[in-house]
């Protein structure tokens, strides 16, 4: 990593007690735009540390949801680790958990005690119900509020009616970007006011008024509610060709005019189902059966051409492997490479944010379990032998 300018974030120090995903993307984050994140850790570490694809004791998870980040390794269950945290925060700007509702005041670390520490500390609860109701002490992973917020059901099989699961942690990344979000906020309101807060957020919450604007459309007029079925706007627009898949989506009326004219299917202009906006949303099943049966006759790249001229909104359809190396993705620089002291070289998207006066980016690796305590806990005036005590205790 070079050094670079400050980030607009520089000078706030975050104390990171967060675990898995949601907790820790929200920090990073953070600390890609210039924050100081101390993520402090238990004795073995972040359970995300063993997940996933490994080299050298490093998951691809964990680098790509804890960059940027310095790693402390402090026992809280014990009276000295304790001790140390507490000396940690009184330089603390934020203090980020996401233990179980009511974990987190048995430790010794309610918001009372953090914030006779510091007042004006920002004091964020991430949590997966809230902290009341039936399910607020139930386990959770990002499965379950799928399941919960209705997403499953809003991916269920046309044909069939099946409920399915996206199959990439869309509740864990929600709810990050959202408490990055309100992080900020409160650390604005505080440099209006002087005044810290407390910020709570569950990722229940977090999912439903994320699916809301479009997934949970029929559910916006009380007492003129529509079926979740055809209340639905999105669809499955991937349509297969001679040689491939495409996407291709024509909303307004210049957009379907354009496709008709592509297809060179003139007729479906006139036809009553299609002559509206409201009417192509209604009769949505017909119109992409038959525009899927017309687009099986060409490849991919004829057809995308064709499209770009009339103004229609496509795309191919990329695995992976082909996303990387797409030429949109190469003007706009998405994806950086860096080595890693420990895990070599190593493949990351950059912040995608950019800042004209003080650019976020990549500003260390993800840190070695631990790498920094002795590095933080001189800063905050631990000399080298009560370190070495701490250790050994």
């Amino acid at each position: 990593m070079t050094p670079g300018p400050d980030g607009p974030l520089e000078g706030i120090r975050i104390l990171d007690l967060t675990s898995m995903i949601s907790g820790p993307v929200a920090t990073m984050l953070l600390a890609d735009q210039g924050a100081d994140v101390i993520k402090v850790e238990p004795p073995g570490g972040d359970l995300v540390r063993a997940l996933g694809p490994n080299r050298a004791g490093f998951t691809a998870t964990f680098v790509s949801s804890n960059r940027s980040k310095r790693s402390v390794v402090l026992d809280l269950k014990t009276s000295d680790g304790l001790a140390a945290l507490k000396r940690l925060i009184p330089t603390a700007d934020v203090f980020v958990q996401n233990f179980r509702p009511g974990a987190i005041e048995r430790m010794g670390l309610g918001e009372d005690v953090v914030r006779a520490l510091r007042s004006d500390i920002i004091y964020v609860s991430i949590s997966g119900f809230g902290e009341t109701g039936p399910y607020a002490h139930k386990r959770v992973y990002d499965p379950v509020i799928q399941a919960l917020s209705g997403l499953a059901s809003i991916q269920a099989d046309r044909d069939t009616g099946r409920p399915r699961m996206v199959r990439t942690i869309i509740p864990d990344k929600t709810t990050a970007l959202t408490a990055a979000q309100a992080i900020t906020a409160a650390l604005f309101s505080r440099e209006r006011t002087g005044r810290g807060q407390h910020v709570k957020l569950a990722m229940l919450d977090a999912m439903v008024a994320y699916l809301w604007p479009e997934g949970m459309t029929g559910l916006t007029f009380v007492g003129r509610e529509v079926h979740a079925s055809r209340a639905q706007l999105a669809q499955d627009l991937i349509f297969e060709t001679a040689d491939g898949y495409i996407t291709v989506g024509a909303v307004s009326d210049a957009e379907w005019r354009g496709l008709c004219a592509v297809l060179e299917r003139s007729e479906w202009l006139d036809d009553e189902r299609f002559k509206t906006a409201a009417g192509r949303v209604i009769n949505a099943a017909e119109r992409l059966a038959m525009t899927g049966m017309v687009l099986k006759q060409r490849d991919g790249a004829d057809w995308l051409e064709r499209l770009d001229r009339e103004g229609v909104p496509c795309a191919p359809v990329l695995s992976r492997e082909q996303v990387i190396e797409h030429e949109q993705i190469r003007v706009n620089a998405t994806i950086e490479e860096h080595d890693h002291a420990i895990a070599g070289r190593i493949r990351q998207a950059r912040p995608a944010a950019r800042f004209s006066a003080t650019p976020a980016r990549i500003r260390r690796p993800a840190p070695a379990l631990g790498e920094h305590s002795r590095e933080v806990l001189g800063e905050i005036g631990f000399t080298a032998a009560e370190v070495d005590a701490l250790v050994s205790r």
